[in-house]
């Protein structure tokens, strides 16, 4: 009981106001607030109250609404961007350099010498409809196991209401020719090119995929082009370098490349000037009398510009240079900054990324290219069992090849024209918010001139095969300059576009234009509230109190007896005579029909002694 009486108590003197009704206490805000409005509902007559009380009502509702955009307008947390344009001493960009021909035909030659006889045979069919019975007499037997698990077919279009898919090779049934064993899959997909020239060199690149992911990958490296044999020449500003500062990483679609200023064994190197004189300046042999003739169909070098331990993706990022030329490259470097969350779902350095990053394995930093291939990567391998050649592995698993997975040619045309296998790569795999671009602008002459590509070629192959004979020519000569073409760089980093500062300061702008409140007039506004939470609190316990009053009255409808009561009703009994089995009457219970507010009985007991002053002992237990 003293806790319930503290505590309401403590509530009376937390409540404020002048009472402890709603009613009062709404009049005694009024009349107290500094905001504008109430004051004038509880001054004015009846009329212009009612006016106020419409004013005071619609502003307060704009408040809100305006509130409530603010508030929205924060937590979608927009961006703006800047541009700024600074001045330090730049790194120079690591510089992958790559022949557009993965491997030496010369070396590979052995491999694809059935797949060259295939595909010649169908190109003679193509260009010639009616086959020669001569020449295919003369020619050995065809192996078309290959053909029957990717077959190339023509399709007529002279009906377009009926198409016609020819099969090449369907009157060609030689001997040790037949059904693929095991072909694995019924199921069939057609792409559709408009050029045989197109179709032919997919159809080769699927096929040649399937035999060199057999080859183990020192073999695939001994059979590309070496560094020593490619890199003829190399000057950095004034410094001379050679093929021995290049790092080299086996990139499955142009083979042996070679990495300048990667910054993985040392530290990168600073461009102190701008200019071609202060640049990356080498001369390249591409040997292009030795390409494989179905497999690539451009002659030139891969090149790519990008950030020192970050994996190059050529095939995305990558330029051409055309070999009897010389190119120049200037770049510009742009730095992205970008917010993390929750202003935009970009990474710091790819660890919250769902997508295990094949590309770790060459120690590279995390890239949204690399995540988005090792996410392919981690399909094909779940969907199809293998995985595909031009990506890396992940553990304990191997290559699509014919022999062992017949129908992955079509498994993985599937997987890449799915929308929502794609759309799923997407979303789980982020940019990243720190990134550097650069811009590059590119210019060609010849070269070397007709006047000195003697000398020159005398020299370089001199130099790289120690023979006075010329074995350089234009068709596979490169030089190459990069360099910075400003030195400055442009920063473009992202910013709030609302900030915390901003969002006060806009609601209490519209607070204040709509009603003249402050931050003041709030606190009165929470004051009201925590009082008229005081008030509940306290008509519950008082609700809670009579409550209970009201059952115990309706329990016990009759007073409880006093003692004085009890003290008489056992006279007035004692005297009316004995009780069975009390001795001459002398005992007598008084407790039947009593109510038991206080368990209360009473007996009396007559002592009789020789003494007649000692009278009626009453003994009362409560």
């Amino acid at each position: 009981m003293n806790l319930k009486k503290y505590f309401v108590r403590a509530l009376h003197r937390l409540q404020k106001g002048p009472g402890y009704t709603y009613k009062e206490l709404l009049v005694w805000y009024c009349d107290n607030t500094n905001t504008h409005g109430p004051k004038r509902i509880i001054k004015e007559g009846p009329k212009k109250k009612l006016i106020w009380f419409f004013l005071t009502l619609l502003f307060a509702s704009l408040v809100f609404w305006q509130w409530g955009i603010l508030i929205n307008t924060y937590l979608s947390y927009n961006v703006t961007s800047s541009l700024s344009i600074g001045f330090k001493t730049m790194k120079f960009p690591a510089v992958t350099v790559c022949n557009a021909n993965p491997f030496k035909y010369s070396e590979v030659k052995h491999l694809l010498k059935e797949l060259d006889r295939l595909i010649e045979a169908a190109l003679e069919r193509i260009l010639q409809p009616a086959p020669r019975n001569s020449s295919e007499n003369a020619s050995p037997p065809l192996d078309l196991r290959l053909w029957h698990q990717i077959p190339l077919v023509l399709i007529d279009e002279h009906d377009k209401d009926n198409p016609v898919i020819l099969d090449i090779f369907e009157s060609n049934q030689t001997a040790g020719a037949g059904p693929a064993s095991g072909s694995g899959s019924d199921n069939c997909t057609y792409r559709n090119f408009t050029s045989a020239a197109q179709a032919v060199t997919e159809w080769y690149i699927l096929q040649s995929t399937s035999i060199l992911s057999k080859v183990p990958l020192q073999e695939r490296i001994r059979m590309g082009y070496q560094a020593e044999d490619m890199i003829l020449a190399c000057l950095y500003g004034a410094e001379p370098c050679n093929y021995k500062n290049f790092t080299q990483i086996y990139h499955p679609d142009h083979g042996n490349c070679y990495i300048f200023n990667w910054g993985m064994d040392e530290e990168a190197l600073n461009s102190s000037n701008p200019g071609a004189e202060f640049g990356l300046k080498l001369i390249l042999d591409i040997s292009q009398q030795d390409y494989i003739p179905y497999l690539s169909s451009a002659a030139g070098a891969r090149l790519m510009l990008h950030q020192q331990k970050s994996f190059p993706f050529l095939k995305d990022q990558g330029i051409y240079a055309m070999a009897g030329t010389e190119t120049s490259i200037g770049v510009l470097v742009d730095e992205l900054e970008r917010m993390g969350y929750p202003y935009s779902d970009c990474t710091i350095n790819g660890s919250d990324v769902p997508v295990k990053n094949l590309y770790s394995q060459y120690n590279t930093s995390y890239s949204i290219q690399a995540c988005l291939r090792s996410c392919f990567q981690n399909h094909m391998t779940e969907i199809c069992g293998c995985g595909h050649y031009m990506f890396p592995l992940p553990e304990g698993v191997n290559y699509c090849n014919n022999e062992d997975n017949p129908g992955w040619a079509y498994c993985y045309s599937s997987l890449r024209s799915s929308i929502t296998h794609r759309q799923i790569c997407i979303d789980s795999c982020k940019e990243t918010c720190n990134d550097t671009q650069y811009k590059m602008t590119i210019s060609m002459a010849d070269w070397p001139s007709e006047a000195s590509e003697d000398w020159i070629f005398h020299i370089l192959s001199y130099e790289r095969d120690m023979s006075t004979n010329v074995t350089l020519d234009r068709n596979g000569i490169i030089k190459l300059n990069i360099y910075f073409q400003e030195y400055n760089y442009r920063t473009i980093s992202e910013s709030a576009a609302t900030t915390i500062v901003w969002l006060l300061s806009s609601l209490g702008g519209q607070f204040g234009f709509w009603m003249g409140g402050s931050v003041l007039c709030l606190i009165e506004f929470g004051e009201i509230i925590i009082d008229s939470l005081w008030i509940t609190v306290i008509n519950v316990i008082s609700w809670c109190k009579g409550l209970k009053q009201k059952r115990a009255q309706a329990r016990y409808p009759d007073a409880p007896p006093t003692v004085s009561e009890l003290v008489e009703a056992h006279t007035n009994l004692g005297g009316a005579g004995g009780r069975p089995g009390c001795p001459d009457g002398g005992c007598m219970a008084v407790a039947r029909g009593m109510p038991r507010h206080s368990t209360l009985c009473a007996a009396a007991v007559l002592h009789h002694g020789s003494d007649p002053r000692v009278g009626t002992q009453a003994t009362f237990d409560f």
